[in-house]
């Protein structure tokens, strides 16, 4: 009977003073790719969190916008409805409609003292900011380009106009929220 003491060619003893070297290794490679993969994580939350904020602000001002497109619809309904019963010289009644502005004044709706502000009626929920609107008579316009050139001027021809300024602005509480102003020229048909 033959024993044969063969070793495997593919396990070699290994040095002892090799194994003391490489005990630390392991832990200092695990280290380095944890520190990397918290550093990884933490800017994904922040560009997460960005993404989470950018979308509130999109919506809140969504809202904004159409809590003041709201307000023009308004707006627009009362120029309709009011015809030539515009206050007398360049003031304001106390519904939101206003007289001719003078030339040499501070547009009203960007004068911050202006308390001429009609709140609108429509409300958009308790998310929306709230809005209102000015209505200014801008004098006669023509309904058609060159109509008022012609000799005599045909009763058709000429029809009130106004500005039509509506606002969607927060309340002192909450002020970072978004703030939209519209406006429109409105012809009465």
């Amino acid at each position: 009977m033959m024993t044969s003491t063969r070793r495997s060619l593919h396990m070699k003893p290994i040095p002892t003073a090799t194994r003391a070297l490489q005990r630390g290794a392991t832990l200092m490679v695990v280290l380095v790719l944890l520190l990397i993969m918290t550093v990884l994580g933490l800017a994904i939350l922040r560009g997460t969190s960005l993404d989470e904020r950018m979308s509130a602000n999109l919506r809140d001002r969504s809202l904004s916008f159409q809590s003041a497109e709201a307000a023009l619809r308004e707006g627009e309904t009362l120029a309709q409805n009011t015809g030539f019963a515009t206050p007398a010289g360049n003031g304001c009644n106390g519904a939101g409609l206003c007289g001719i502005p003078v030339a040499t004044n501070t547009d009203r709706w960007l004068d911050t003292a202006f308390a001429g502000w009609q709140a609108a009626a429509t409300s958009m929920g308790a998310l929306a900011t709230p809005s209102s609107y000015i209505v200014e008579y801008m004098g006669m316009a023509p309904t058609w380009p060159g109509c008022d050139r012609k000799v005599p001027i045909d009763a058709l021809c000429m029809a009130p106009r106004y500005r039509i300024t509506a606002r969607s602005q927060a309340v002192a509480a909450n002020a970072g929220r978004a703030h939209v102003t519209l406006q429109t020229n409105y012809i009465v048909q």
